[in-house]
């Protein structure tokens, strides 16, 4: 069974309530999704809030134009990958992936 693979674009974001607010677009997190670094670890490792497909097949969440985000607040940064992290160390069937290239 292939996992539902879903595109994390962080084009444009320069702040966290730009991440959260992509976090929630293009992951389709419910509308109580608190846009905050608990939140967004619980809502990554909770599968009932996963789309339904991913549910039965796993889901691969992979980070675009990240970079940016990165060099403009490496600090937050920083504490998104670890979120990342912690949610894939609880969850089996998620895995979190950085693109390289086609970002500044």
């Amino acid at each position: 069974m292939t996992e539902l693979v879903v595109t994390l674009d962080l084009d444009g974001v320069t702040d966290k309530a730009g991440l959260m607010d992509s976090c929630a677009r293009d992951l389709r997190l419910p509308d109580w999704f608190g846009r905050n670094w608990d939140a967004l670890a619980d809502s990554l490792a909770d599968r009932t809030v996963w789309p339904e497909a991913a549910v039965e097949q796993g889901m691969r969440v992979v980070v675009r134009n990240w970079r940016p985000y990165a060099k403009a607040r490496p600090d937050e940064w920083e504490i998104a990958q670890e979120v990342f992290s912690e949610a894939v160390d609880r969850t089996s069937e998620l895995s979190v992936l950085l693109a390289l290239g086609g970002s500044s």
